[in-house]
């Protein structure tokens, strides 16, 4: 970091300290050299020049932690100087300070107050002690109005400059103050983003899983039951249902890697190409292996794709759909899949004739899949009914609109 930033910040990091060198450096120049007898000066009158410019000096050791007591002593003295005649001293600089100090770091109204007093005061006191600038009664009206003007312009100029100087710090101060809370604004801002984006894909990541384990798991039972059974009756029928198990198994594995890989952020495992509507005959050939009676038709043409996403969604609907008829509907079951491409996007409808909603005994914890569908149908302004159907069985019926071009 460069000198100059690294003073800058130490400077604003010890207010304090600065205030009490500039009024230990004010009475170095200003009172000190005073402390000795002048030759055109009274012993009474050089005592009084110290007195009056120590008390001008000293306020402005806590000029920025007690700004109105500071500036209220340094215009109260000025105040009684006029009022019992003593002469300007060299600590009336104290007044620009003052002026600076409450115009960039008092409330707005001392300010102004501030600067039409220290205007005011200066101007009185060039009338009253005129004869210091060669103003005095020896001298015409005429003839002294112009250096009367020339000298009440600059010293009004030089207040109105401090007074300017302090209003332009104040508002560079508050800028940085300002950008200094956008920043810590943006920047929990983004680390709310980072929560909320790490949630939402945490959710994801378990609805995908859900859905994986939960229809693989589903078929590897019904498949384990039959084979069992098999086993004792028909030892060729056995050796195709494990084999149905081992596939069914494998292309499980091959999910939860790549999902595992997107944990991991493995590239090569997060880039393999995810489930679409092409793949929902052989995730119906699979369940048809596992004994139940499904068929699927599809309905129309689509009148414009479906994003990848969606595609992802229609199929995860659909395993989830037929997981849960492995689950619930028992056996002897049909169920039907269609696939509906109308004028508005693509309804997915699963129908089965089996027991409906109630589960078979050791299956309780359904629902969280009917969940998980609706809020991936969501995610694409579609909508998800999930109900017995009348006359036994359930049906589970998705809509997912196309996207507009």
């Amino acid at each position: 970091m460069d000198l100059h930033l690294r003073l800058a910040r130490w400077l604003r990091a010890h207010p304090g300290t600065i205030d009490a060198c500039l009024a230990v450096g004010l009475f170095l120049l200003l009172v000190l050299p005073f402390g000795l007898p002048l030759s055109n000066m009274g012993f009474e009158g050089y005592w009084q020049l110290v007195i009056v410019s120590l008390a001008l000096v000293l306020p402005l050791a806590w000029r920025r932690s007690q700004v109105l007591l500071s500036a209220g002593i340094v215009a109260g003295i000025c105040v009684l100087q006029l009022l019992i005649g003593v002469q300007p001293v060299p600590g009336q600089l104290a007044i620009l300070v003052t002026v600076y100090t409450l115009a960039a770091h008092g409330p707005r109204w001392a300010s102004l107050g501030a600067l039409i007093l220290a205007m005011t005061g200066t101007a009185v006191g060039i009338v009253q002690y005129g004869d210091l600038f060669g103003l005095g009664a020896r001298s015409s009206v005429l003839s002294a109005l112009p250096q009367f003007l020339l000298v009440l312009f600059l010293v009004e100029a030089l207040v109105l400059l401090a007074w300017t100087l302090g209003d332009l710090a104040r508002s560079r101060r508050m800028t940085l103050q300002a950008l200094e809370d956008r920043a810590r604004r943006l920047e929990v801002e983004r680390q709310q983003e980072r929560d909320l984006a790490a949630a939402d894909e945490r959710s994801h990541i378990a609805r995908e899983m859900h859905d994986v384990v939960a229809h693989s798991l589903s078929v590897i039972i019904t498949q384990a039951d039959g084979a069992r059974y098999a086993s004792a009756h028909a030892p060729e029928l056995a050796v195709q249902t494990l084999a149905t198990i081992a596939d069914t198994g494998r292309s499980s594995l091959q999910e939860m890697r790549r999902l595992l890989g997107v944990l991991r952020g493995d590239e090569r495992s997060s880039t393999r190409p995810v489930p679409t509507l092409d793949d929902i005959d052989a995730l119906v050939q699979s369940v048809r292996r596992a004994g139940v009676r499904v068929s699927c038709r599809r309905i129309g043409t689509p009148l414009r794709p479906l994003p990848l996403g969606a595609e992802l969604t229609a199929y995860r609907v659909v395993q989830e759909s037929l997981t849960n008829v492995l689950k619930h509907a028992g056996e002897n079951s049909t169920t039907e899949v269609s696939l509906d491409y109308g004028g508005r996007g693509l309804t997915v409808a699963v129908d089965d004739d089996g027991r409906g909603a109630a589960p078979l005994p050791g299956t309780a914890g359904a629902g969280q899949g009917i969940t998980g569908m609706s809020e991936r149908v969501r995610l694409y302004d579609g909508v998800v009914t999930a109900a017995p159907r009348v006359g036994g069985g359930y049906r589970v019926e998705a809509f997912i609109p196309y996207t507009p071009t």
